[in-house]
C-alpha cells in the first residue's frame, strides 16, 4: 500500500516547460494550468486502480482529496497524508504507524498539487488525440520523463469543455499501471486550514517514525 502514496506524493505551482513539447499538448496544459490557477480550493473523490500483469494483481479503492494551496489532506484505503506544504504526516492505520517527511525529500514522486496544477517539470509531452468514455470527450495527453525516474509514462484524460482532468494514469518501467478515476470534482469550498493540520495526539497508540 505505501505505493501508492510513492506515486501520488513536492509541491509547486510554476508551470515549466520542457524543451521539445508538442504545441498542442502544451496549449492544452496551459489552458488547464490557468483554470487552476482560479481555485482557492480542490476537492476530489476518486477511485484508484492498480494493474500489475506480472503478479496477475488487480485492485481497485476509493478515496478523498483536499487540495489549499500547497497544503493537501488525503485519505485512501486505510491511509491519511496531511501535507502543510513543508511536512507531509502519513497514518497507516494497519500497521498504527506515523510517519513524517520533510516535502523536498519526496521529489521524486509525483504529488496531487502537481497533477491539478500542471507541474510538468522535465517532461515531453504529446498529444495523441481525443476519446469518449464516461459520456464526455477527453484529450489524451502522454508526459514521458527526461530524467530518469522510477516511472516511463504518465497518462492524463482532460475533459475537452470542462478543462478538467478526468483520468490519470502512471506507468512504470516494469509495466505496472497505477490509475486514477475523478469521480466527483468541487472547488472553492470554504475548507479550514484545520484539515490540513495532522494532530498526533489524536492517534496516541501510534509509533511515529520522524524521517525527516
Amino acid at each position: 500500500m505505501i505505493r501508492i502514496i510513492a506515486v501520488l506524493l513536492p509541491l509547486s505551482i510554476a508551470f515549466l516547460h520542457a524543451p521539445a513539447q508538442d504545441p498542442g499538448a502544451d496549449k492544452i496544459l496551459k489552458s488547464l494550468q490557468e483554470k487552476t490557477r482560479t481555485y482557492q480550493t480542490i476537492q476530489a473523490e476518486f477511485t484508484y486502480s492498480v494493474s500489475q500483469p506480472a503478479e496477475e494483481q488487480h485492485e481497485s479503492l476509493s478515496g478523498i482529496l483536499y487540495i489549499k494551496g500547497d497544503s493537501y489532506r488525503l485519505s485512501l484505503a486505510g491511509q491519511l497524508v496531511v501535507c502543510d506544504g513543508e511536512t507531509s504526516w502519513t497514518y497507516f492505520e494497519n500497521v498504527r504507524e506515523i510517519q513524517i517527511n520533510s516535502v523536498e525529500e519526496e521529489d521524486e514522486s509525483f504529488s496531487p498539487s502537481k497533477i491539478f496544477s500542471s507541474v510538468f517539470q522535465d517532461y515531453t509531452s504529446h498529444l495523441s488525440g481525443e476519446y469518449e468514455k464516461y459520456d464526455r470527450i477527453l484529450h489524451k495527453i502522454e508526459l514521458t520523463p527526461q530524467k530518469s525516474k522510477s516511472f516511463s509514462r504518465i497518462t492524463l484524460g482532460i475533459d475537452t469543455s470542462a478543462m478538467e482532468i478526468v483520468d490519470f494514469e502512471v506507468t512504470d518501467k516494469s509495466g505496472n499501471r497505477y490509475s486514477y478515476h475523478i469521480n466527483r470534482f468541487s472547488t472553492n469550498l470554504p475548507l479550514g486550514d484545520d484539515k490540513f493540520t495532522f494532530n498526533v495526539n489524536a492517534f496516541p497508540d501510534a509509533e511515529i517514525i520522524d524521517m525527516r
